[in-house]
C-alpha cells in the first residue's frame, strides 16, 4: 500500500479518531525511525504516534512509537485501544489510543532541560522532517544511506524486564531504563510540494544518528546530550505535530527464568461481555490452543480502564455472540471437556462484579447455583451435544455450528434461570431447589400452578416471619393476631412437614385432588425444553443414582424423585416409576397427578441413544454383578456421575473381571488393565481420587467388596508398590518404605538410629564407636563379642608388656628384653588396623564441618606392676627404619573405610583433613585410597589430585592411584588411564621423557590399570600386561629389586582386564594368551621383546644375569593367577589340566610349595562347579602319590612331601572359601574347621622348619573360614582368631599377624551388616587382598604390594536386613520365610530365619517374605522386584515392618503366650473391651460405649464383632457390623423406615454368595464373620417369611399384582422391602398402573407369583445355607 506521502505502509487499522498506519520495515534498513503514523484526514499528512509509557521506579517516558518489531493486531473504536504483539519477548500488550496532550506534544518536539536554549530539538526535527519529505528516496531496501545506527532494531519494550500488572493505569505500564531519552521532533513544510532542503536525505539522518556521543538506545532517536558540528546549517521548517498517543495499559507478565515460544502470536482478537456486563478482550493462541480472557472495567477516566486478571481456557477457535449476552467459548481442544471442569457457570472467569446499571439492589453470583443446578445444566448440555454427535451427524454444516447450536439452548436456559434467581428480595437458602424445580418444570411447558405438588413452591412473600417486607414499629406488646400469622406462615408449614420433600408432600396429602388426568392441562410443545424432556429426564435419573451412592446426599435424592417421578408419569415410563416407588414408597404413594403429553409428540421427542425402558439401576447392576449375572455397560455421564464409574468399574475388575464397565451412549469403553485385579482396584481408587475418607460416605453394602479388595491387598501386598497405593491400603510400613525410597532419589536415607553415646575420648581412642549397638545388639543377644573384637582389634591403648625378671638378669638387660617384648607386640600392633578397616566399614556418616576422626597407632606398652612406659625409642635395641611407615597408611586406611558410601563428602573437606605435619602424610595417603574404595574419590578435584601427584611422596602416590583407579571400577576412564599410564614405563612413547617412579608406585599403577579396565577384555592393555609379567631386568641398575611384586601386579591386571573371558579374548588369538601364560609358569626360553620394549631392554641389567630362560620364582605367582582369573567359572577342563600338581616324585621337586598352593586355587575356581564342601573333595586335590603309603627304601624327602601336602590343602581350603563366600554354609564351614583343628595339631609338635609351613596353611584356612562366615560373627572362628591374636613369639611375624586380623574384620565385616559376594569382581579383588605371602614385617613389600589388602573392600555387600517396627522406629526381631530357587544342587527349597539376619545372595533366591502372625505378611518376588531389595540392602538394610494388634514383639514375647489371642482363651469379653479402647481412635471408642448401651444379649454378639475387628485390624468394619444389626432389628420388629438398608444387606448377601461360590475354602480371610452373616440373614428371612405368610402380606401383595397402591404407610415399606430383597422385578403390562387403576389379574395369576416368589426365596436361602455347610465341614 501506498500513500501521496510515499510511505510504504504494511497495515492500516480503523480507529476512532481516523487512520492508523504500521509503516514497512526492512531488515537492511534498520533506521530508528516511527513505526507507527495517524491520518485523521484524508487531506492532512501523516503523523508519527507518540507512545507514551511509564513505570514504578522513573516517571512515565513519552517518546515516538518507533519500534520496528512490534506487530498492530487490533484496534477497537469504544472503547479505544489498540492490541499489539512482540515478537522478541512473546507478550501482547494493550495501549489506549487518544489525543495527545500538550504537555506530551512539548516533549517530543523540544527538551527544556538543553543548556544554552539551543533547540537541538528542533534540530533533529528538521533533520526528521526532511527524511520524511524525501522518503521516495528510501522506499526500497536498496536506497542509498540505509545504514542504519547500532542497535537501532531493537525496541523500546525491550528494555523492561518485567511487567507489573495493578489496578492503576500509571502502575500497568512497564518499567523502562532511567537511560531510554525521548525522540526528537517532527518539522514538516507549510505545503507537500515545497522543496526539501540542501541538507536532505537518508545519509544526513543516519549521520546524526551516528554520532560519537550517541548513547545507542534501542528504538530511540538521539539523546539531547548529542553534539553536532557548530557549522551546520539547519533550514527553519515547520515541524510536525503529533496527533495522537498510545498510552500503556496492560502488558502479559513474563514468567522469570522462562520465555515464551516465539509463535505465541494471537491468530484473532475480539471483545465480548458476560452475563453481568463484565467485559473481556479476548485473543486467540492457536499454537498453544488457549483462548486468552482478560478483564478490563472502565474507570472514572473514560481514556483509562482497568485490567484486573487474566484466564486462560483451552480451545482451538473461538467466536464472539450476541445471544443473551452470554459469552461462549468456541471449538474446544480434545483434551479439555466441561465434564471435567468445574462448573462455573456464570462466566469462565473466575470473578463477577456489579453492572453498571444495576442500581443498588444485590445480583447474586451464578456460580452459587446449588449443586442441582450446576449438575443439571452441564451434564443436560453433554448429553444433548452427545445425542446430536450420533444422530444428526453434523446435519447442522460443522461441528463449530453443532456447539453453538447446543450453547444457543444452553445459553436462554441460564439466563432464565438467572433472572429468576436474582429477583428482588431473594430467596432463602433452603428454597433454591424448589425455584430451580419451578423454572426448570416451566421451561419444559409444565403449568407450575395447575400441580398440586408445585404450586406451593412458588414463596411470594418471605418464609420465615421473621423478615418483614416492610419495616414495622417496634411494639413490646403482643396479640394473638401475631401467633395466628405464625401459624399461618408458609415458614411453619415448611418446618412442621414430615416429608421429604417439603411442602409437596404436605400438598400432596392434605388436597385431594381428582386423578382424572382431563382436568389438567397438556404440556406447552411450544416450550423451549420440551422436545429434550426425555434427555433431562434420564439426566435427572443418571444424577439420582449418583446420589444413591453417597451417604452424605442420600438425602437430596429424595427431593429429587420428587421432579422425576413426575417426569415418569408423564412420559408414561412405568418401570422407572416403579424403580422410584421401591426406594420411596411413602413418598411416591402421595402422588397421584399426571400431565397429558400427545403420543405423536412424545415419539418426536429427541430420546438419549443410552436410555431404554428398563431403568438403569445401580443397585441392580451390582447385584447382577455379584450373582454373575450379565449386565449391559452401565451409563454415566462423564464428570457428574464420577463415584457411579469408580464403583461400577471396581465391581467389574474385582468380582468378574469385565472390561466393558462403564459406557456412555456413545459406548465408551474402559479397557481392562494386565495388572493384578485387586491391586487394578486400589489403582483405580487412586486414579479417581479416592481416599478411605471417601469410601466412608459410600453404603456399607457397595463399599463392602473395594474393603475386601483393600484388606486383601493389605494382607498380601508386594514390597515395590508406591507410597500412594501403600496408603491407601493401610500398610504404614509399606508408606515409610516407599516413602524412604522416594526420599532416596534426592538424598541418601540412613537408619534413624543413634550410635552409642560416648565421649569424645573414647571415639578419639579406638575408632569403633560408630556400630550401631541396638543392630548388633538383637544379632548377638547372648554375648557380648562385638565388644570383645573390639578390644582385639583397637590400637590406640600401651600394650601390657609381662616381662619376668629372673635374678640374674641385670636391669640393662631387663629393659632390653622389655624392649624385645613390646617390638614382638607392636608387630601385633601394626597389623590391626587392616582388620579394623573391615570391622568398622561404611560405619560413619562425617560431619562436613569437622574432620575425620583416626585413631592413633600406639607403639608404647605398660609394664607391670608399676605400669611403667615402656618406648621403643630409648635406644637399646635396634628398630628396623621406617617401621611405621606402612601400618600409619593401614591406619589411615582403616579410618577412611568408615566413610559410609551415603555421606556427603565433597572435595573441600578431603583438602581440608590434609594433615599440618609431614609425619601424619602416611595417614593421610591411606585416607585417600580409602575415599577412593568407597567411592567418593570422584569428587576430589583434578587439580587437587595433579597438586597431590606433583609433591612426590611415595605414600600418597599409590593411596591416590589404587584410590581413584577403584572408584572408577571398570569404566575404562580415559583421564584415570591417562593419569596411570605417566606411572608405567611399559605404557609410554619410546620417545618419552623417562620419569624416575619409585618401584611401588608403578606396581600401584599396574594394579590400577587392572582395576579400571576390569571385566573389558581391552586388547592393547592385555598385550603390555602379558609382556610386564616376564619384564626381564634392566635396562642397566634398573628394575632390579622386588620384582616379584611388579611382576605378580602385572599377572593380576591381567587377569581383571580379561576376567572371565576364556577363550573368547576376542582380537587376541595371535597374542596367545594362555600358552604364554603357561610358559610364565613351567619357564623355558623367554620370548624375543617386539616394538617400544625391544629397544628399552636392549641395554642388558648389570646386577640379575638370567639370560634368555624364564625365571619362574618372579613370573609363576602372576601368570597363574592370570589364568586363574581369565578362566574364572568357566569350568575349562583342559586348562585345569594344566595346573594340576605333577603326579611323580621327580617333577614334584620341581616345584616350590607356594606355587603348589597357587596352582591348586587356580585349578579350583576354574573348575567351579565341581567344589564341594566336603573333605573328600579337598583330598582330592593331592596327588595320588602322596596320599599313599610311602616305601621307606625310596629315597623321598619328606620334608617336601610334607610341605606340598600342606600348602596343596592350603590351597584347596582357600579355594573351598571363595566358592561358599559370605554363604554360612554349615558343610563348607564344618570341613574347614576339621582341617584347622588338624593342623594346630600338628603345630604342637612340629619343628622350627614346618611350623612356618603349617602357619601359611592355617592362616589361609582361618581366611577361609572367614570368608564363608563373614559378617556372622561365628563363635568358633572368633576364637581361634583370640587365640591366634595371643601368640606375639617365635614364627609369629608381621605378616601371619594381618591374616589373622583381617579374619577377624571379615567375621565382622562393617559390623555386621555387610558380608562378601561370590561375582567375578569380587573374586577377583579377593585373590587381590588374600594372596597367600603375607610381608615378613612392616616394611616388606618383595613379594605383594600392602596396599592391595584393602582391596577386599570391594568384595563386601550388603545383604543385613533389619526390620524396624514403623510405630516405634526401632529394629525388632520378625521371622523370615527364605525360598532358595531350584538348581542342580538342590531342589527348591524354603528356611525360616530370624531377622536381623544376613541374606543370601540375591541370585540364588526365589522369594523373602515377612512371615505371621505377628507382623503384617510381606513378600518380595525376586524374579520382579530383585532391585527394589537391593536398594533397601543399600540403605542400610532398613525395612520397615507393623506389628498386627493383640500381638506382642518377640523380644517382649518370645513364645506367643502374652498375646491378646492366648490371653482371650479364658478372659474373651474383658479382654477384648480392654484391648479395643487402648487401640482404635476416638471412632472406636464412642462405638465402644454404643456397644455397653445394648441389652446384655446383644453385648455377646458386639463383643465377638469387636474382637473380630480388633484382631483382623479392620475398625472401618464396625459401622458396617452396626448397620447390618440394626437393619436386621428393624425388620424384626416391623419398624422399617425406608428399604435403603435391604438393599446393602442383600449387596452384603450376595457378595458373600459369590465369595463362597468362588473360593469356598477361604472364608476365613473375609472381612466380615462366618457366623455373624448367616445369623443376620436367617433372621431377615424369617421376617419377610412370617410377613408373607400373614393376612396382612398376602392382601397387600394381592393388590400389588393388581397394580393398586397399600393404603397403610406401614405395608407400602414391607411389600418394598419384599420386593427389594427376593429380587421380584417390575410385573410388566400395558394395565397394570400404580395410579389406582380397577383393572384385576386373575387369582391363578396372583397365586403363580407368590408361589415363584416363595420358591426363589426357598432356593436361595437352602442353596446359601447349604454352601455354607459345606464350608464349614
Amino acid at each position: 500500500m501506498y500513500f501521496s506521502s510515499s510511505l510504504q505502509v504494511s497495515n492500516a487499522w480503523a480507529t476512532q479518531f481516523g487512520l492508523l498506519l504500521e509503516r514497512k520495515s526492512f531488515l537492511s534498513y534498520r533506521e530508528a525511525l516511527p513505526t507507527l503514523f495517524s491520518m485523521l484526514h484524508p487531506l492532512d499528512e501523516i503523523a508519527p504516534v507518540v507512545c507514551r509509557s511509564g513505570g514504578l521506579i522513573q516517571g512515565s517516558c513519552v517518546q515516538y512509537a518507533c519500534d520496528s518489531t512490534m506487530k498492530v493486531l487490533f484496534t477497537s473504536s469504544q472503547p479505544s485501544m489498540v492490541v499489539s504483539y512482540d515478537p522478541m519477548q512473546g507478550t501482547h500488550s494493550v495501549w489506549a489510543l487518544r489525543k495527545v496532550t500538550h504537555d506530551e506534544r512539548s516533549t517530543v518536539l523540544r527538551y527544556p532541560t538543553e543548556p544554552g536554549g539551543t533547540l537541538l530539538g528542533l534540530m533533529a526535527s528538521g533533520f526528521l522532517t526532511s527524511h520524511l519529505r524525501n522518503t521516495s528516496r528510501l522506499d526500497s531496501p536498496g536506497g542509498c544511506g540505509a545504514a542504519g545506527g547500532p542497535g537501532t532494531g531493537s525496541s523500546i519494550l525491550h528494555s523492561h524486564q518485567s511487567r507489573i500488572v495493578t489496578s492503576s493505569p500509571g502502575i500497568h505500564s512497564r518499567v523502562h531504563s532511567p537511560n531510554i531519552s525521548n525522540m526528537a521532533a517532527l518539522s514538516r513544510a507549510h505545503s507537500p510540494g515545497m522543496a526539501a532542503p540542501s541538507f536532505t536525505g537518508a545519509a544526513r539522518f543516519s549521520q546524526s544518528f551516528n554520532s560519537p556521543n550517541s548513547r545507542g538506545h534501542h528504538g530511540c532517536l538521539p539523546s539531547p546530550n548529542s553534539t553536532l558540528n557548530e557549522s551546520m546549517l539547519v533550514p527553519e521548517m515547520e515541524p510536525i505535530i503529533p496527533n495522537l498517543c498510545m498510552e500503556q495499559l496492560w502488558s502479559e507478565t513474563v514468567t522469570a527464568g522462562c520465555h515464551r515460544e516465539m509463535s505465541s502470536q494471537a491468530s484473532k482478537v475480539f471483545i465480548t461481555s458476560d452475563l453481568c456486563e463484565n467485559h473481556y478482550l479476548c485473543f486467540l493462541v492457536e499454537s498453544h490452543q488457549q483462548l486468552r480472557c482478560v478483564k478490563f472495567i472502565e474507570s472514572n477516566d473514560s481514556s483509562q480502564l482497568i485490567f484486573p486478571f487474566v484466564t486462560a481456557i483451552p480451545a482451538k477457535d473461538a467466536e464472539p455472540l450476541e445471544v443473551s449476552k452470554v459469552f461462549v467459548p468456541g471449538l474446544l481442544s480434545p483434551s479439555f471437556s466441561l465434564s471435567s471442569q468445574t462448573p462455573h457457570l456464570s462466566t469462565p472467569l473466575e470473578n463477577v462484579s456489579t453492572p453498571a446499571n444495576s442500581s443498588h439492589r444485590h445480583i447474586q453470583r451464578l456460580e452459587e447455583v446449588p449443586a442441582y443446578a450446576a449438575i443439571l445444566l452441564f451434564g443436560f448440555a453433554n448429553m444433548l451435544l452427545d445425542f446430536f454427535l450420533l444422530s444428526y451427524e453434523l446435519k447442522y454444516g460443522s461441528l463449530i455450528n453443532l456447539f453453538l447450536y447446543v450453547y444457543v439452548i444452553f445459553s436462554e436456559v441460564l439466563v432464565k434461570w438467572y433472572n429468576i434467581y436474582n429477583a428482588p428480595g431473594g430467596p432463602s437458602a433452603h428454597a433454591e431447589w424448589n425455584q430451580f424445580v419451578t423454572c426448570f418444570m416451566a421451561l419444559m411447558g409444565y403449568n407450575t400452578e395447575r400441580l398440586s405438588w408445585t404450586q406451593h413452591l412458588h414463596f411470594e412473600v418471605p418464609l420465615s416471619p421473621v423478615i418483614a417486607a416492610k419495616k414495622a414499629r417496634p411494639s413490646d406488646g403482643g396479640s394473638d393476631e401475631d401467633w395466628d400469622y405464625l401459624m399461618a406462615s408458609h415458614y411453619h408449614q415448611q418446618m412442621t412437614s414430615q416429608s421429604a420433600c417439603g411442602a409437596a408432600e404436605t400438598s400432596g396429602a392434605k388436597n385431594s385432588i381428582s386423578t382424572d388426568t382431563d382436568s389438567l392441562s397438556p404440556l406447552d410443545s411450544s416450550a423451549l425444553l420440551f422436545p429434550h424432556i426425555p434427555a433431562l429426564f434420564y439426566v435427572l435419573h443418571l444424577l439420582y443414582q449418583e446420589l444413591q451412592l453417597d451417604e452424605l446426599h442420600r438425602a437430596r435424592a429424595a427431593s429429587l424423585v420428587c421432579l422425576l417421578q413426575q417426569l415418569a408419569r408423564d412420559l408414561q415410563m412405568d418401570e422407572y416409576l416403579d424403580l422410584y416407588w421401591r426406594d420411596y414408597p411413602s413418598l411416591i404413594s402421595c402422588f397421584t397427578e399426571s400431565c397429558v403429553i400427545d403420543q405423536a409428540l412424545i415419539g418426536q421427542m429427541q430420546h438419549p441413544s443410552s436410555m431404554s425402558s428398563e431403568p438403569p439401576c445401580i443397585f441392580s447392576w451390582l447385584s447382577n454383578c455379584l450373582r454373575g449375572v450379565k449386565n449391559p455397560p452401565f451409563p454415566y455421564l462423564p464428570g457428574i456421575c464420577q463415584r457411579t464409574r469408580l464403583l461400577v468399574l471396581s465391581y467389574a475388575l474385582y468380582v468378574n473381571g469385565d472390561e466393558n464397565a462403564t459406557s456412555t451412549d456413545v459406548s465408551k469403553y474402559i479397557v481392562k488393565a494386565s495388572a493384578d485385579q485387586l491391586l487394578h482396584v486400589v489403582c483405580l481408587c487412586l486414579w479417581q481420587g479416592f481416599t478411605l475418607k471417601d469410601l466412608e460416605s459410600v453404603p456399607f453394602g457397595v463399599a463392602l467388596p473395594i474393603r475386601e479388595a483393600i484388606y486383601r491387598c493389605r494382607e498380601k501386598p508386594r514390597s515395590d508398590w508406591s507410597e500412594e497405593v501403600c496408603l491407601l491400603i493401610g500398610r504404614q510400613d509399606l508408606t515409610k518404605q516407599a516413602h524412604n525410597m522416594t526420599l532416596a532419589k534426592t538424598k541418601p536415607v540412613r537408619l534413624s538410629l543413634e550410635p552409642p553415646a560416648t565421649t569424645e575420648a573414647d571415639e578419639e581412642e579406638d575408632g569403633m564407636s560408630d556400630i550401631i549397638q541396638e543392630v548388633t545388639g538383637l544379632i548377638w543377644s547372648q554375648d557380648l563379642r562385638v565388644q570383645e573384637v573390639r578390644r582385639l582389634l583397637q590400637s590406640s591403648r600401651p600394650v601390657r608388656v609381662s616381662v619376668v625378671q629372673l635374678p640374674e638378669v641385670s636391669d640393662h638387660e631387663y629393659i632390653e628384653e622389655k624392649e624385645n617384648k613390646l617390638l614382638q607386640l607392636c608387630q601385633r600392633t601394626m597389623a590391626l588396623p587392616v582388620g579394623r578397616g573391615l570391622f568398622t566399614l561404611f560405619s560413619y556418616h562425617p560431619v562436613p564441618t569437622e574432620p575425620l576422626p583416626v585413631p592413633k597407632l600406639n607403639l608404647t606398652g605398660r609394664a607391670p606392676p608399676r605400669n611403667t612406659m615402656v618406648d621403643l625409642n630409648s635406644g637399646n635395641i635396634d628398630v628396623p627404619p621406617n617401621m611405621t611407615s606402612w601400618p600409619s597408611f593401614h591406619n589411615g586406611v582403616a579410618a577412611g573405610l568408615k566413610i559410609a558410601p551415603a555421606s556427603q563428602v565433597e572435595s573441600a573437606w578431603i583438602a581440608y583433613n590434609k594433615p599440618k605435619t609431614p609425619e601424619l602424610a602416611n595417614e593421610y595417603a591411606g585416607f585417600l585410597m580409602a575415599l577412593g574404595l568407597n567411592g567418593h574419590l570422584t569428587k576430589l578435584a583434578t587439580l587437587n589430585i595433579h597438586d597431590y601427584l606433583t609433591k612426590g611422596h611415595e605414600m600418597t602416590s599409590i593411596g591416590l592411584l589404587l584410590g581413584v583407579s577403584s572408584a572408577r571400577l571398570g569404566t575404562m576412564d580415559m583421564s584415570i588411564t591417562r593419569l596411570l599410564s605417566i606411572h608405567i614405563p611399559a605404557l609410554l612413547p619410546p620417545t618419552s621423557t623417562e620419569l624416575d617412579v619409585p618401584h611401588n608406585v608403578q606396581v600401584a599403577a599396574v594394579i590400577g590399570i587392572g582395576l579400571v579396565y576390569q571385566g573389558t577384555g581391552h586388547r592393547h592393555n592385555a598385550e603390555v600386561l602379558l609382556s610386564e609379567i616376564g619384564r626381564p631386568p634392566g635396562p642397566e641398575m634398573e628394575y632390579c629389586t622386588d620384582r616379584e611384586s611388579y611382576s605378580l601386579a602385572a599377572g593380576l591386571a591381567l587377569g581383571m582386564v580379561c576376567l572371565g573371558h576364556g577363550s573368547n579374548l576376542i582380537g587376541m588369538t595371535d597374542l596367545n594368551v594362555p600358552e604364554q601364560l603357561y610358559q610364565y609358569m613351567v619357564g623355558g626360553h623367554r620370548r624375543a621383546q617386539v616394538g617400544a620394549n625391544r629397544e628399552r631392554h636392549k641395554s642388558p641389567s648389570y646386577q640379575i644375569k638370567e639370560g634368555d630362560t624364564i625365571n619362574v620364582d618372579v613370573t609363576c605367582p602372576g601368570a597363574t593367577l592370570a589364568l586363574a582369573m581369565i578362566y574364572l567359572k568357566t569350568n575349562n577342563r583342559s586348562i585345569a589340566d594344566w595346573l594340576k600338581p605333577p603326579d611323580t616324585w621327580f617333577l614334584l621337586d620341581f616345584i616350590k610349595p607356594e606355587f603348589l598352593l597357587l596352582r591348586t586355587l587356580a585349578r579350583c575356581i576354574i573348575m567351579w562347579d565341581e567344589i564341594l564342601p566336603n573333605t573328600e573333595w579337598v583330598k582330592s586335590n593331592i596327588p595320588q602319590i602322596i596320599r599313599e603309603n610311602v616305601d621307606p627304601s625310596e629315597d623321598i624327602n619328606m620334608d617336601a612331601m610334607t610341605q606340598a601336602q600342606d600348602y596343596i590343602t592350603a590351597g584347596a581350603c582357600m579355594a573351598l572359601g571363595l566358592r561358599f563366600a559370605g554363604s554360612a554354609n554349615s558343610d563348607a564351614f564344618d570341613c574347614l574347621h576339621e582341617f584347622a583343628k588338624t593342623f594346630m595339631k600338628i603345630m604342637a609338635f612340629a619343628g622350627t622348619t614346618s611350623y612356618y609351613n603349617l602357619q601359611t596353611g592355617l592362616s589361609m584356612i582361618l581366611l577361609a573360614m572367614s570368608m564363608i562366615m563373614a559378617g556372622t560373627g561365628d563363635l568358633k572362628v572368633l576364637q581361634l582368631c583370640r587365640f591366634l591374636h595371643k601368640r606375639t613369639g617365635g614364627e609369629m611375624n608381621y605378616g601371619f599377624h594381618m591374616a589373622h586380623h583381617m579374619a577377624l574384620g571379615l567375621l565382622f565385616l562393617g559390623g555386621g551388616r555387610y558380608t562378601l559376594s561370590t561375582s567375578n569382581s569380587a573374586i577377583a579383588a579377593l585373590l587381590c587382598a588374600l594372596y597367600p605371602h603375607f610381608p615378613a614385617h612392616s616394611t616388606d613389600n618383595r613379594y605383594h604390594l600392602q596396599a592391595l589388602r584393602h582391596l577386599a573392600v570391594l568384595a563386601a555387600e550388603p545383604r543385613l536386613l533389619v526390620p524396624v517396627d514403623v510405630d516405634s522406629l526401632k529394629p525388632c526381631y520378625v521371622l523370615l520365610e527364605v525360598t532358595y530357587k531350584d538348581s542342580k544342587w538342590y531342589k527348591e527349597t524354603t528356611v525360616e530365619l530370624m531377622a536381623p539376619t544376613l541374606l543370601p545372595e540375591l541370585h540364588l533366591l526365589k522369594r523373602v517374605k515377612v512371615k505371621g502372625p505377628r507382623y503384617w505378611e510381606l513378600s518380595v518376588d525376586l524374579s520382579k522386584e530383585t532391585q527394589h531389595l537391593k536398594s533397601i540392602l543399600s540403605r542400610d538394610g532398613v525395612l520397615y515392618v507393623k506389628l498386627r494388634a493383640g500381638q506382642l514383639p518377640y523380644k517382649d514375647d518370645p513364645q506367643g503366650w502374652k498375646s491378646l489371642l492366648a490371653t482371650a482363651i479364658n478372659h474373651l469379653n474383658s479382654g477384648v473391651r480392654a484391648f479395643k479402647v487402648n487401640s482404635l481412635e476416638s471412632d472406636g471408642i464412642y462405638l465402644f460405649y454404643y456397644f455397653l448401651l445394648q441389652k446384655e444379649d446383644t453385648q455377646l454378639l458386639f463383643s465377638a464383632m469387636l474382637y473380630e475387628c480388633v484382631t483382623k485390624e479392620c475398625p472401618e468394619m464396625l459401622p458396617t457390623y452396626i448397620a447390618i444389626e440394626q437393619a436386621v432389628t428393624a425388620m424384626r420388629h416391623s419398624d422399617v423406615q425406608q428399604t435403603f438398608p435391604l438393599w446393602q444387606l442383600r449387596l452384603v448377601i450376595e457378595f458373600w454368595d459369590s465369595r463362597m461360590l468362588r473360593s469356598p475354602g477361604n472364608c476365613h480371610d473375609t472381612l466380615l464373620t462366618s457366623e455373624f452373616l448367616p445369623v443376620m440373614k436367617n433372621a431377615v428371612d424369617v421376617a419377610l417369611d412370617s410377613w408373607l405368610k400373614g393376612e396382612d402380606g398376602n392382601v397387600v401383595v394381592r393388590s400389588y399384582m393388581r397394580g393398586q397402591v397399600p393404603s397403610r404407610e406401614a405395608q407400602s415399606l414391607m411389600l418394598a422391602c419384599f420386593l427389594i430383597y427376593r429380587s421380584i422385578p417390575f410385573l410388566k403390562s400395558s394395565h397394570t398402573q400404580l395410579e389406582g387403576k380397577s383393572n384385576r389379574c386373575s387369582h391363578k395369576t396372583v397365586q403363580c407369583c407368590l408361589l415363584h416368589a416363595v420358591a426363589v426365596a426357598l432356593w436361595r436361602s437352602v442353596g446359601y445355607f447349604n454352601s455354607t455347610i459345606v464350608t464349614r465341614q
